[in-house]
C-alpha cells in the first residue's frame, strides 16, 4: 500500500502522537489536528501523510518530549 494512502486507526494515532483520546478529539474540534476520514459506519481513520505532516510541524522541543 502506498504510504500516502495509508490509513491509521486510533491506537496508532495515540502511539505516534503520545496524545490522549480526549486531547486528540479536542484538537480535531479546534481544527489543530488532522480530521479523520470515515471508513464506514462508526469507523474512522487518519491519512498517515497528514498525521506525519502535523507531527513535523510541531516545534522540535515538543517532538522530543
Amino acid at each position: 500500500m502506498n504510504s500516502n494512502a495509508q490509513i491509521l486507526r486510533f491506537p496508532e494515532i495515540q502511539r505516534r502522537t503520545g496524545l490522549s483520546r480526549s486531547t486528540i478529539w479536542r484538537r480535531i474540534q479546534q481544527e489543530t489536528f488532522p480530521a479523520p476520514v470515515s471508513l464506514g459506519g462508526r469507523a474512522v481513520g487518519w491519512r498517515a501523510a497528514e498525521v506525519e505532516a502535523w507531527i513535523e510541524s510541531l516545534p522540535a522541543v515538543t517532538r522530543e518530549a
